[in-house]
């Protein structure tokens, strides 16, 4: 069976808008921070080697590296949330008749729970990582492609609040607190200035139109 990322788009879409669980919005989430990482990867590709750009050719050189250690990661993560999500309906599914089962089972969906609040998590911070790197295209990449920067900047916020909210939404059926809170303070403090950078990525691609 193919993974989705070896998929068409169209296929992807109609799979999202199927009646299936997966994939969906996790994966989607990963989608929009590889898809950012990508356009970032471009901008390198279309500045370095041109003259003009000379001076930040090593700059670009750096840039590039992580921006395509981030789409490997981000591609990655499409499959995790499916595999995660998919382990953790499972464990709805399990016997529920004795005690003893019922004990089991609770164990089993609060240890995939903390895997299905983890992954996003993971998602949302490379999903900041990329748009701190779309600052940098902005900044020092090639002139004509300075909206392909833009966007990266917008997708991959558009993949970090979109992370968030499945973060959210594991940590609150998480029956241990302590790890659940732990998990929801990390996500805060990547959350923490998101917007603000966002935005001025925005506004300095708009100054340059």
């Amino acid at each position: 069976m193919k993974e989705i990322k070896d998929k068409s788009v169209q296929t992807f879409m109609d799979d999202l808008a199927s009646k299936a669980p997966t994939p969906g919005g996790g994966s989607a989430a990963a989608v929009m921070g590889a898809q950012a990482a990508a356009l970032i990867s471009m901008v390198c590709n279309l500045t370095i080697g041109k003259p003009k750009y000379a001076e930040v050719e090593v700059e670009m050189w750096a840039l590039l590296e992580k921006s395509e250690a981030l789409r490997e990661q981000l591609t990655g993560m499409i499959k995790a949330d499916v595999d995660v999500f998919e382990r953790l309906m499972s464990t709805y599914g399990l016997p529920k008749d004795s005690e003893e089962e019922k004990l089991m089972r609770s164990a089993a969906i609060q240890a995939v729970l903390k895997e299905a609040t983890q992954v996003p998590l993971a998602c949302a911070q490379a999903c900041a990582e990329v748009i701190v790197l779309s600052k940098i295209a902005v900044d020092k990449g090639n002139a004509g492609v300075i909206s392909d920067a833009g966007v990266a900047a917008m997708a991959g916020y558009g993949g970090l609040k979109s992370a968030a909210l499945n973060v959210y939404i594991n940590a609150g059926g998480l029956k241990d607190r302590v790890f659940a809170d732990a998990k929801i303070a990390e996500l805060e403090a990547i959350l923490n200035g998101a917007d603000a950078a966002a935005e001025e990525v925005y506004q300095m691609v708009k100054a340059k139109l």
